[in-house]
């Protein structure tokens, strides 16, 4: 009787990319609008899976992970917990503690554990193109339609379903998905997937295009040039053509887009020399994140402290805040209440404890899957997951100098450092496991303590 009830095995193929799919939905559920303030479906998702992994782990009683791993990812609990206890409230610290533990540490090892070879690495990248693909769309209808955020007197700014008071929620997205789309493409993969993956990249120049981001704009450069340097002098001048041309094609038929585009490409080079009023209040904040750690250089002012302590050292050229209108929001101020450069907000906060301890384990990153990908660049297999992951982590360090984490779309980040744990600490699969065409091995990789 059990025998005739029992379910069919999964098809091999199917099997070894089930413990992806609890990563995948946190893409899937960021694709719809947010729920109103506090944690949104896709964070409390990303907390189901983390425990999902404590309990599968003592289930199993084994290690999480190696002690090179648990270093570069504990890392940064030292500096988190050393503010946590130096914030003003013990709400403000919890609530801070939680969401760093949660971005920089609890959901990047949970990625790391569950992720067992390539192509688990894959099918998280390519959720984060469908998501790229999902809220672009919705950000060009915004632009097409006048539907989107305030900019400029006219609700054009595409914003996706993260709305006007995540305005940087989209450009994260679209920016992640390019990176990843651009990594799948440049690699060793099938030609029709790395076609795919190159169309998909071109689309969403024009959906970034019309975030009106400057900083995401400036790191998906700097990455994607970066990614194509890796690869050789003739793919990087054949994929510049090809941007080139769809950015022509694409952005060049709108008319106030073009517009308002040169306008907001013109106004990086003249940052210092004649800054709006966006500028001139960031540089105001990174003056009294500048500040505040002067006055407190070792453990700063304790997490969720720069809102509190920000007057007290900010100049009066500083706004009262940032104007919130249009994609559903009626007009509304918005206060200024963190420096917008992460670097700055944890040395504010955390003071160089923190700085160190958290930019220590990003360089331990960086360095190791730059090896990694060194290695593989010319023959071995995973050049395409080296290129995503030496990516991710650059775009997220370049950004993190005009942008810092808050919102339904840092969970993103989360899961971009998790690809890139994964690549860097735990990137070399058993030599058995042998890639077939569509790069699915043929048994599950050994476990992350082996």
């Amino acid at each position: 009787m059990s025998h005739a009830l029992a379910l069919p095995p999964l098809p091999r193929r199917a099997a070894a990319l089930v413990p992806a799919l609890p990563l995948v939905a946190v893409p899937v559920l960021l694709a719809l609008p947010p729920t109103g303030d506090g944690a949104g479906p896709a964070d409390v998702v990303s907390a189901l899976v983390v425990g999902y992994c404590v309990l599968r782990l003592l289930r199993e009683r084994r290690r999480p992970l190696s002690p090179v791993a648990a270093v570069v990812l504990g890392l940064p609990v030292v500096g988190i917990a050393l503010a946590a206890m130096g914030a003003a409230s013990p709400a403000a610290g919890f609530g801070g503690l939680c969401r760093y533990l949660q971005v920089f540490v609890l959901v990047p090892a949970a990625v790391l554990v569950l992720l067992r070879h390539r192509a688990d690495f894959r099918v998280l990248a390519w959720s984060f193109v469908g998501l790229a693909l999902w809220q672009g769309a919705v950000g060009v209808h915004q632009y097409l339609t006048g539907t989107g955020a305030s900019y400029q007197g006219e609700t054009v700014r595409a914003v996706g379903t993260f709305g006007a008071q995540d305005v940087m929620g989209m450009a994260t997205a679209v920016s992640l998905g390019v990176v990843c789309a651009a990594g799948i493409a440049l690699g060793r993969g099938p030609v029709r997937q790395r076609a795919v993956a190159a169309g998909c990249a071109v689309v969403l120049v024009l959906p970034l295009a019309l975030s009106f981001s400057r900083g995401a704009w400036i790191a998906t450069a700097l990455t994607c040039t970066a990614q194509l340097a890796l690869t050789g002098l003739r793919r990087a001048l054949k994929a510049v053509a090809a941007v080139a041309a769809a950015t022509v094609v694409l952005v060049g038929g709108f008319g106030v887009g073009t517009a308002m585009l040169q306008e907001r490409v013109d106004s990086i080079a003249a940052v210092a020399d004649a800054p709006d009023q966006s500028v001139v209040d960031r540089y105001t904040l990174w003056a009294a994140a500048t500040g505040m750690w002067r006055a407190h250089p070792l453990t700063g002012v304790g997490l969720k402290g720069f809102p509190e302590y920000r007057d007290g050292y900010a100049t009066l050229a500083l706004s009262s805040g940032s104007d919130i209108e249009g994609a559903g929001e009626t007009y509304h101020r918005q206060a200024l209440l963190s420096p917008h450069s992460m670097y700055l907000l944890v040395l504010s906060e955390q003071g160089l404890v923190g700085l160190l301890t958290l930019g220590g384990s990003w360089l331990a990153l960086l360095v190791c899957a730059v090896r990694g990908l060194l290695r593989v660049r010319r023959r071995g297999p995973g050049l395409d997951c080296g290129l995503v992951a030496c990516g991710l982590l650059l775009w997220q360090l370049t950004d993190f100098v005009y942008g810092d984490i808050g919102g339904p779309s840092t969970v993103l980040t989360g899961l971009a450092l998790g690809l890139v744990a994964w690549w860097a600490l735990f990137r070399d699969e058993p030599a058995g496991d042998v890639a077939g065409r569509d790069g699915v091995p043929a048994r599950v990789a050994e476990d992350v303590t082996r």
